[in-house]
């Protein structure tokens, strides 16, 4: 449904380029911020036609890029709730969709210093290796449990790679804070039993509803070494909390907004759909950049 929403917004906003042609370009100073009310009718015009699907605009704020202001929505369909993200110009008179990507000799340089900086989640290969990659990841999230097997295959054989798991649960699943404060507690106790909980909850998706989560989390928190009632209650503290909602911070402070989304030495991707053999030379070519920067 995503791409399909996003093939209407490109051909709107073609439209409007094609116009934009006949009026002087703007010169940003600073960025102006579109009103909620502005955007909601931008949608209205653009998505309205559809009685099944309905919006949320969920940020607008300045963007990485001078000048442009960006726009977060979450749209409700048939299949499911997706994230999307697009642009605003200074006049309000242009969208533009598409993703703002670092640039320059070194433009994975600055995430890569964020990330050395911010994370602190469990992790798995050599402290020393020249590759460091983020995950970013909710264990509601489908996409997140298919990607997990090549990010576990590729810790285990690639001794050039450290894999760092960082929490970031997506408001629209309804178990997924509570999953991720259980992960930070066991992730805290037993770096074993952290990869053998997000297995099991993986692999346990289908079956945990947000009516019965405290009870099979606590099961499988049990199962993979940890102590069930001692994570439990560790779950419910304001520390816990806190550090997960630091990790969330951390990867929107980085422009995630969804999952799985990772980081090799700072370079974002998404791990979703990516396979082995893509992924391990990304992580070779992360390398040897590494070793000529």
């Amino acid at each position: 449904m995503l791409h399909y929403l996003r093939m209407v917004l490109v051909c709107c906003f073609l439209a409007l380029a094609a116009t934009a042609q006949q009026s002087p370009a703007a010169t940003p100073t600073s960025t102006k911020l579109p009103s909620e009310s502005v955007v909601n009718a931008f949608l209205q015009q653009t998505f309205g036609y559809d009685a099944a699907l309905s919006w949320k605009v969920t940020n607008i704020k300045p963007s990485a890029a001078a000048g442009l202001a960006e726009v977060d929505v979450t749209i409700q369909g048939p299949q499911g709730p997706q994230a999307m993200k697009f642009y605003v110009t200074p006049d309000e008179r242009h969208a533009v969709t598409g993703q703002i990507v670092p640039f320059g000799s070194h433009p994975f340089d600055a995430a890569r210093e964020r990330l050395e900086k911010g994370i602190s989640g469990p992790w798995r290969g050599p402290a020393t290796a020249p590759v460091t990659l983020v995950e970013f990841s909710d264990l509601q999230c489908p996409h997140c449990k298919e990607a997990q097997p090549n990010l576990d295959k590729l810790a285990a054989e690639d001794k050039n790679v450290r894999v760092v798991f960082q929490n970031f649960p997506l408001p629209m699943h309804d178990w997924a804070m509570k999953a991720a404060h259980y992960a930070d507690c066991i992730g805290r106790r037993s770096n074993d039993s952290f990869w053998k909980f997000i297995e099991s909850v993986y692999a346990a998706q289908s079956d945990i509803t947000a009516a019965n989560a405290d009870e099979k989390l606590k099961a499988m928190a049990e199962a993979a070494g940890a102590n069930g009632a001692e994570m439990a209650a560790c779950a419910e503290k304001p520390e816990t909390t806190s550090r997960v909602e630091h990790s969330i911070a951390l990867g929107a402070s980085l422009d995630v907004n969804s999952t799985p989304t990772i980081f090799i030495n700072g370079r974002m991707l998404s791990a979703g759909g990516i396979s082995y053999e893509v992924l391990r030379e990304l992580v070779d070519f992360a390398a040897k950049q590494n070793g000529n920067h």
